[in-house]
This record gives C-alpha cells, structure tokens and sequence, in this order.
C-alpha cells in the first residue's frame, strides 16, 4: 500500500514538474477560438466559407473516381468575379492539401510555382555551382494529365434593412490531352446581415 501511495505520489510530482505553463504575452482582448469553429464577423467571405468550399470540392472529386492511380494535376488560379478581394489560392491550396493527403492526386508545378522551378533547374545546370552527380536533369519533369481551374462570383442585394451575399464557388476538372471536363461541381453560399 505504501509502495503505491510513493508511485503516485512520485508520478504527480514528475507530471506537474514537466507541465510549465506559457507566459501570455500581449492585450488582454485577444483570445484563441475554434479554427473549425463558425465564423459570422460578416457577411464577405470568410474562413468558414474556404473551409466548406475546400471540403466539399476536395470530396466529391475524391468520389468521382476521375482519380484512380494518382494522376498529376495542374492547378490553375481561381478567377475572382466578386467584388471583393478573395485570396483564391488558399482555396486551391487547402483543396490540393486535402487531396494530397488522402493520397488521390499528385501535383504538378503551377503556373505561379512553374518560373521558380525552371530557376531552379538552371540555376543547378548552367552556373558550374553544383557538382553534375547532384543535379536535377532538365527534361524530366511530369507532366499533368489534368488541369483544375474554376472561379468564384457573387450577387450583392441591398435593401434598407438587408444585406444579402450570393456566392458561387465553380471547379472543374479537364483532361489535357483531350480537352474534356471530366469533372464539374460548384459550392453554392448565401450569407444575409439583418442592419
């Protein structure tokens, strides 16, 4: 009994020995919340709305089959028909992110990505730096079977007492080679602030 009571009491010691807690620097105002949690700041596009287009594009074109064996995608920029500013990339990003880890696509360089891949391939094949066993070859770069691209636009009604928020988020998936659209779906969001 007394050798229980010395282990657990040794056990607490060593468990709150190890906890130290953070100091908390800065206002007093200011607090953690939910990253999942739902954000109704304002009607503009928000965090919650990223989160659910990525999640609902990232599942149903990992349902559509178009993806067996892992094909390398090329992600083309989101084009912005809103009246406001929208960091389209993090859209793709979080759905390229998605898609990676649960091992359905691979991704090829993007058009943003592709300048700073061949800088780096000259940089390692024409300067002389680097010794010719290490480098890169040029030439072998994958190729993307599809391109990804789509766009988000809104419709803003106004009247005296509401504002209402239309947006709608539209990917599409096409098969370089052949031009098809091999995959479609779009994510409808209506956002409405009572003044």
């Amino acid at each position: 009994m007394l050798a229980r009571f010395t282990l657990a009491a040794v056990t607490i010691a060593l468990v709150s020995g190890c906890s130290t807690s953070s100091p908390v620097i800065g206002g007093k105002h200011t607090s953690y919340g939910d990253s999942k949690g739902i954000e109704l700041v304002t009607n503009e596009f928000g965090s919650t709305d990223l989160q659910m287009i990525a999640e609902s594009m990232t599942r149903s074109l990992a349902q559509s089959g178009v993806l067996q064996g892992r094909p390398v995608v090329q992600v083309y920029d989101v084009k912005n028909k809103t009246s406001e500013y929208i960091d389209t990339r993090e859209i793709t990003t979080s759905i390229k992110t998605q898609l990676m880890k649960s091992g359905t696509a691979r991704f090829a360089s993007d058009n943003a990505d592709m300048q700073s891949q061949v800088d780096q391939l000259k940089l390692q094949n024409q300067t002389g730096l680097y010794k010719k066993s290490t480098t890169a070859r040029t030439g072998n770069m994958i190729a993307a079977k599809y391109r990804l691209e789509g766009s988000i636009s809104s419709i803003v009604k106004r009247s005296s007492d509401y504002k209402d928020v239309f947006y709608k988020f539209s990917l599409q998936l096409v098969d370089v080679e052949s031009g098809l659209a091999e995959w479609m779906d779009e994510k409808e969001i209506r956002k409405t602030t009572e003044r």
